[in-house]
């Protein structure tokens, strides 16, 4: 049956992207919308697997693994200003709406704070797509981007270890902290040393693609050495990239890498999405998923945007990060599978946060493609940089 699913949505997925990008779109859009139409939502020909799910997995690694290696460190150095005030800006927003959204709906202030780190998370695996589709993964708006991601990734899980060690759960806020701060040390330690040794003493190795596979290899451990110290497990394939980036073997890898991926791995992500969705039982929910849906999109696009400008972005780039950094993607919905363990959320208003995850998500393609093209700044009444 999986092999059948396969080729369901490999077919699927490329005709979908195809017709996005003839209307104009970003292909991504339609592989998200088909994942809907063949999931149990409407046709119901796919289902949510556990092996779908770990496929699905693998290509939001190697998708980030991809930005990794395409990522120019000095302008990454040079941005990191930028994405500092992006990141923070765009937590700082969402978190207060969403706190003040709770405690409108009644909910306990601990339980309003979890609902706004919920709605400050980002995951912009999504918006990496975009931006290479756009040519833009290089630019400076691309690198503030994911800098700024993985700024939001670490505050949003340093405070949500504190919220839940104030809720009285068995979490230490001193050993998240020194569990990333280790992370960080052996990766770069990893970076400066093992990779650079991994790769060449697989070059000379008498099986094909040696050097393909130590890429893997080290794609893979850092996401799980990531996913082990609480960071999320894209951030550690990002940085296995970038170390791979400084070595002689990059081109090769990224070639390779790509083929691999977007063959079969990364259409199967984002096709996995949409499957994932059930619209059972939220038909009372509308009101309040319509409601946090506005919630969420503005004010990430405000949050992110304001940053942006604040680094010295125009109007419309500022607006084109902002929505960059809307799509919540897999990091919110870890925090709210948190959220329902602990009680910090129902199940109702699990259910109703899950869709406005999906929400999200497929809002910002458009969005970006809108706000960083002359069409977009021209509605927008913004000027294009020179």
């Amino acid at each position: 049956m999986l092999i059948f699913q396969l080729a369901i949505i490999l077919f699927a997925s490329k005709i979908a992207g195809d017709i996005s990008v003839r209307l104009g779109q970003p292909a991504v859009l339609g592989k998200l919308l088909i994942g809907i139409v063949l999931g149990p939502a409407v046709l119901g020909v796919i289902t949510d697997t556990e092996i779908l799910g770990e496929l699905s997995q693998i290509g939001v690694i190697l998708l980030m693994f991809i930005a990794g290696l395409e990522t120019d460190v000095d302008d990454f150095k040079r941005t990191g200003k930028a994405s500092t005030y992006v990141g923070v800006v765009g937590i700082i927003v969402p978190l207060a709406a969403g706190y003040l959204a709770g405690m409108i709906l009644g909910l306990a202030p601990l339980h309003s704070l979890f609902l706004g780190l919920l709605l400050s998370a980002t995951s912009v695996s999504i918006s990496v797509q975009a931006l290479k589709e756009m040519g833009k993964l290089n630019s400076r708006e691309g690198t503030t981007i994911l800098g700024a991601a993985v700024i939001d990734d670490l505050l949003v899980i340093i405070a949500l270890a504190f919220l839940m060690s104030l809720a009285g759960g068995d979490v230490h806020l001193g050993a998240v902290i020194l569990k990333k701060v280790v992370f960080f040390a052996v990766v770069i330690l990893l970076s400066w040393k093992l990779v650079p040794w991994i790769l060449k003493q697989f070059a000379p190795l008498r099986v094909t693609e040696s050097v393909i596979s130590a890429g893997l290899i080290i794609c893979f451990l850092f996401a799980y050495l990531a996913e082990y110290a609480g960071v999320a497990a894209i951030i550690g394939a990002y940085i296995a990239g970038i170390a791979i980036g400084f070595t002689d073997y990059r081109d090769e890898v990224s070639e390779k890498i790509e083929t691999i991926s977007y063959a079969v791995f990364v259409p199967v992500f984002f096709t996995s999405i949409g499957v994932a969705v059930e619209f059972s039982g939220i038909g009372n929910q509308l009101g309040l998923i319509l409601g946090f849906s506005i919630v969420a999109i503005v004010t990430k696009l405000v949050g992110g945007a304001f940053g942006a400008m604040a680094a010295g972005f125009n109007w419309r780039n500022s607006l084109g990060i902002g929505s960059a950094m809307v799509s919540r993607g897999e990091v919110a919905l870890i925090i709210a599978g948190i959220g329902l363990e602990t009680s910090m959320l129902d199940k109702e208003l699990f259910s109703v946060l899950v869709v406005v995850v999906l929400v999200t998500t497929i809002v910002t393609p458009p969005m970006m493609k809108w706000f960083f093209t002359d069409k977009g700044a021209e509605k927008v009444g913004v000027k294009k940089e020179t």
